[in-house]
């Protein structure tokens, strides 16, 4: 079994959201997502997607997308991003799933999965202090969300002899490349690796990649990853 990430896939099957306008790099982006993913995802191997996943306001508006995603080889993990605006309880994504006969997708939220030796825990994430604008709002948010990836990891902290990975959406790191109280806690947890999305374009330069306290950072946005999902580990 190998596990695979890549975020921010921006699906629109039901609603009129052309991806081209935000650059060439997004042309015929789900015929090269498809095309990437079936020559290198089998069946047996999971793919943690961190958010971005659809357009769609409301769930029933989502239903399309998420058919497309269950039909690509593997069992897929699926946490928030901020366009996510169909995302609700957990009880009513579960019913979702059921009712659509989505088998091969599950659902990160303030929880974890066991994916062989490795433990999977995550959260959204934020803007961060020291990013521009950050508000009182924000800190609220900010906050909020550190609660929600220390929920996860902890329910993790049992598992003996697990490597422990965090898959976020936003970077734990500010527009300055700062890490953050998020790049704390995952340090507190002995986290391995952290995979986050996002960015896009231009805010590639704003991405930090590589090793720092002991934690292996990537970048998986889809247009990053030129739609091909990224091979984290082969178990």
């Amino acid at each position: 079994m190998s596990i695979y990430a890549i975020s921010d896939l921006h699906l629109a099957l039901s609603i009129d959201k052309s991806m081209d306008i935000f650059g060439t790099q997004w042309s015929d982006y789900m015929t090269r997502l498809t095309s990437e993913w079936m020559q290198n995802v089998c069946e047996d191997d999971t793919v943690i997607i961190p958010g971005d996943i659809s357009w769609a306001t409301y769930l029933d508006q989502a239903v399309e997308d998420f058919r497309f995603i269950d039909g690509l080889p593997g069992r897929k993990i699926i946490s928030k991003g901020n366009h996510d605006y169909w995302w609700t309880t957990a009880s009513k994504l579960e019913k979702f799933l059921k009712g659509n006969n989505l088998s091969t997708i599950s659902f990160m939220h303030n929880n974890s999965f066991k994916l062989g030796k490795i433990i999977l825990c995550g959260t959204r994430g934020w803007k961060c202090p020291g990013d521009e604008g950050f508000s009182r709002e924000d800190r609220k948010i900010y906050e909020r969300e550190l609660q929600r990836l220390e929920l996860s990891l902890k329910s993790a902290v049992a598992a003996e002899d697990a490597t422990i990975f965090a898959a976020l959406h936003y970077p734990p790191f500010n527009s300055r490349k700062e890490p953050t109280e998020f790049v704390d806690i995952m340090r507190k947890y002995n986290v391995d690796t952290c995979l986050y999305g996002h960015l896009h374009g231009e805010g590639f330069r704003n991405a930090f990649t590589g090793k720092q306290d002991g934690i292996e950072f990537l970048l998986v946005s889809a247009d990053y990853l030129k739609f091909k999902p990224y091979k984290l580990i082969r178990q």
